[in-house]
């Protein structure tokens, strides 16, 4: 029992990582119907841009507190990938828009190449420490315990998941987002601006992968520029698992997939006296991204729909 409950307590530290990346996968799927494998590294560059503020600003104010220094550093990482998003958009996927499918996803794995590229000219090729800025005493939930970081981040998670959907389902820019996905031609025909519609989404997706960054690399204090790829995987994997397009879905995916792998490799690092453990967690991400394509390839709460006129 006490196993059980650390893991799902690691489990929903994972499934709140994976639930915001998938967010910014699924939503800009929902608009566009567009795969942009470039999200994790715009994830990436907002963990390193975190970073390099955490750095300069510990030097000129050494007294500033530790939450502080984090909250500045995703105030100073969010902007920088929302930049960076609108700008991928609008040289790389837009001019695309109505060209084959295939011609956006070639494009959007070349943008990922190119910006973990520049980000290695930046930062280099070397793994970079993070500052550990939450204090480390670990806090005791029955024989299980969990960190202030840890626990930071399920909180951050729920409550930015929740005014997302807030956004989504009662405002007027959610109630144009939903009507761009339905159907942007007739959209545009109702006064909605379908790039600009298309463009919050980048930028609102943009956001949460950067929150995402800097809470991954607070976690675990360390970064680099490949850090990025294997979670946007996973995220990519949570999104196709909740049904990819719909919102609610990608949170469901992400919570399940983290519980999955935390559970995963856990249970069978017991059973097997840590032969199989956490290094093989990554195995259990892609066992369920290929049991949903075969059983359930709209998800578990995607619909089929015809194609759009």
């Amino acid at each position: 029992m006490d196993t059980l409950l650390q893991q799902i307590i690691n489990g929903l530290v994972l499934g709140s990582l994976y639930a915001l990346i998938a967010l910014g996968y699924t939503m800009v799927y929902g608009v566009l119907n567009l795969i942009n494998f470039a999200h994790g590294d715009v994830l990436m560059i907002g963990a390193m841009a975190a970073l390099s503020a955490v750095g300069v600003l510990h030097g000129l104010w050494p007294g500033l507190p530790g939450w502080l220094l984090l909250v500045l550093g995703i105030a100073a990482a969010v902007p920088v990938c929302v930049a960076l998003s609108l700008v991928i958009e609008r040289v790389a996927y837009r001019p695309l828009r109505h060209a084959p499918r295939l011609a956006p996803l070639i494009t959007a794995i070349g943008v990922s190449i190119l910006i973990e590229t520049l980000a290695m000219m930046i930062w280099g090729r070397n793994y970079l420490r993070f500052p550990q800025l939450l204090p480390e005493a670990p806090i005791h939930i029955g024989a299980a315990t969990i960190t202030v970081t840890k626990l930071v981040v399920i909180v951050l998670a729920a409550l930015i998941m929740g005014g997302l959907l807030w956004l989504v389902q009662t405002t007027r820019l959610g109630r144009a987002m939903r009507a761009t996905a339905e159907n942007p031609r007739v959209a545009s025909l109702m006064g909605v601006n379908p790039d600009s519609v298309v463009a919050m989404t980048f930028a609102i997706g943009a956001g949460l992968a950067a929150v995402a960054g800097v809470m991954i690399e607070a976690t675990y204090s360390v970064a680099h520029f490949y850090m990025g790829f294997i979670p946007g995987l996973k995220a990519f994997t949570a999104a196709v698992l909740g049904g990819i397009g719909n919102i609610p879905g990608a949170m469901v995916g992400g919570m399940l997939l983290g519980l999955i792998e935390s559970l995963g490799a856990g249970y069978i690092g017991q059973f097997t006296n840590g032969i199989f453990g956490s290094n093989y967690q990554d195995v259990f991400a892609f066992i369920v991204l290929c049991a949903v394509l075969i059983l359930r390839p709209s998800g578990l709460l995607g619909e089929r729909v015809a194609d759009r006129a």
